[in-house]
């Protein structure tokens, strides 16, 4: 029996949602394989084996950024339009054949070239937004936890592929091991997103969340947070063209604080572990710092989920940004291994929660029916600001010898957001732009 037979004469009787969430789920660990705290524990062996420096290493990570820039607004556009399931499968069978590809490279301009076109392009098709916007049309009253369940198939990757790759390297060239995860991208993204993937519940003839009516009002009185209220109905929803939704300051605030904030993230992912085996330790203790940040962002995106469909999302992420700076400082000061993993394991606490949220914040604010299009503008100029971040914490490493001043430079960039992110506010719908009927 199919999912798409499991509706009964009236509810189904599993919410086709959750089968939309499990195989986002399976996406997202396939996705981590791309990102860069998978990369920076392959900077260290790659760099030697191909003879390039750490700041030139972090240029490819920046041009795959740039890219996937580039693309955004055409991907979120189309995700509007098509829905997901053809546009996933085909970035999933790209990103399979680059991993593949890695496993024969054997000069840096071979590893770059591949990165930077089949893989760069497959992931900007079928990760983190495309996966994100699915999920939240899926769900208004359970979206928080709905995104936070999905998000967690980065986390369980995250958990377990550091120590994995580090323990693979000991026995293996790191060749092989791009080889295995093109083999995983198969089994875990292209067959599950063929089979489960769909566009709206109102494509199934459904509503979201499983409900049986239109879907409830999802905002409290002040517009800053869901609180779902017995009676009450949610009000229609519009629909966003990119000028319409970049006239709104809501727009710009959400972006600048996020974009600032990615710059840090993109360069710490990359950089964190030879931060840690800098410091004398070994590439398996290094690796574990991953591993403690990942570990603790399962948890805390899951609470924060939950804590976002009843608290003001901007007063909850206001509060994670503190934890993360906190974390960070607590780490880049300590010397010994157990004071390291302590500061990640608060700066993962807080990046879980923030991840997820983000995505939430969006949805609220601006809907569900043109959440591609509005996502994918503002995810272009949000990476812009990513872009910065590898190749400034690399370079300032080759100059100066150490990672400190990144580091103490991204603490004071999350306190800043922290305050800017309790000034955000619900956008007032543009004269002349009517509810989507």
């Amino acid at each position: 029996m199919t999912p798409d037979s499991t509706r009964a004469a009236g509810k189904p009787r599993i919410f086709y949602g959750w089968y939309i969430v499990g195989a986002a789920f399976l996406a997202n660990i396939s996705c981590a394989f791309f990102l860069s705290s998978t990369l920076s524990v392959f900077l260290k062996p790659v760099t030697a084996d191909l003879g390039v420096s750490r700041g030139v290493f972090s240029l490819l990570r920046s041009g795959e950024h740039l890219l996937y820039a580039l693309m955004a607004p055409w991907v979120g556009t189309k995700l509007d339009r098509y829905g997901p399931r053809g546009m996933m499968v085909t970035g999933a069978a790209l990103s399979a054949v680059g991993f593949l590809l890695l496993g024969q490279v054997y000069s840096f301009l071979q590893f770059a070239s591949v990165r930077m076109t089949l893989m760069a392009v497959g992931h900007a098709l079928v990760c983190y937004f495309v996966v994100n916007v699915t999920v939240a049309r899926w769900f208004v009253r359970m979206r928080g936890r709905a995104v936070a369940i999905s998000h967690m198939g980065h986390g369980v990757a995250k958990v377990t592929i550091s120590l994995v790759v580090a323990w693979l390297l000991a026995f293996i060239e790191w060749r092989q091991v791009w080889t295995l995860f093109g083999v995983l991208v198969v089994v875990l993204a292209v067959i599950p997103v063929a089979i489960f993937m769909r566009r709206s519940p109102e494509d199934m003839g459904l509503h979201p969340d499983g409900d049986a009516g239109p879907e409830p009002r999802n905002a409290t009185a002040d517009g800053q947070g869901p609180a779902v209220r017995t009676g009450e109905e949610r009000e229609p929803e519009i629909r966003w063209t990119r000028k319409e939704v970049r006239r709104t300051s809501t727009f710009w605030l959400i972006i600048l604080v996020f974009g600032m904030v990615d710059m840090g993230i993109t360069g710490v992912n990359l950089h964190v572990v030879a931060y840690v085996s800098d410091l004398g330790y070994t590439t398996y203790q290094a690796a574990f710092a991953m591993t403690v940040i990942a570990g603790t962002q399962l948890t805390s995106g899951l609470l924060s989920g939950f804590a976002g469909e009843r608290i003001s999302i901007r007063k909850i992420i206001s509060f994670l940004f503190l934890v993360e700076a906190i974390g960070m400082a607590v780490a880049v000061t300590g010397q010994d291994l157990r004071t390291i993993y302590l500061g990640f394991f608060l700066y993962g606490l807080g990046l879980g929660g923030v991840q997820v949220l983000e995505e939430v914040m969006w949805a609220d604010y601006f809907g569900r029916l043109s959440l591609g299009t509005v996502r994918g503008a503002a995810l272009q100029i949000v990476l812009l600001f990513g872009v910065c971040g590898p190749p400034f914490f690399g370079f300032l490493n080759d100059y100066t010898g150490s990672y400190r001043i990144s580091f103490f430079l991204f603490i004071t960039v999350l306190l800043c957001s922290s305050v800017l992110t309790l000034t955000i506010r619900r956008p007032r719908r543009p004269a002349g732009l009517e509810p989507a009927r």
